[in-house]
């Protein structure tokens, strides 16, 4: 017997450090509204993280709810992931 593939799940944070004071979730989606957020995404060249267990808690979260005290150090990781990249293409950019 074949085993059924989990639907794609996506989740999307924000946060703007000088008005919120935890980050929240600003999108979520499951199957094809996850494809599409991913989609849109790699359109915009908005760093992806893959992590299936946070994203698995992010979608059990409410629309603009803040994350949860329990979520900070998940959240953090990523939030670090993304200052990474974004360092790391300003760099690129300038030494052009």
């Amino acid at each position: 017997m074949k085993k059924e593939l989990e639907p794609k799940l996506a989740a999307v944070l924000k946060y703007d450090a000088g008005k919120d004071r935890a980050p929240h979730l600003a999108a979520k989606g499951r199957g094809k509204v996850a494809e599409k957020i991913i989609e849109l995404a790699l359109k915009h060249d908005i760093p992806i993280r893959n992590d299936p267990a946070l994203v698995q808690m992010l979608s059990k979260l409410d629309i603009d709810e803040a994350i949860p005290h329990e979520l900070y150090q998940a959240v953090a990781e990523i939030l670090a992931f993304v200052y990474r990249i974004n360092e790391e293409r300003r760099q690129a950019s300038s030494s052009k």
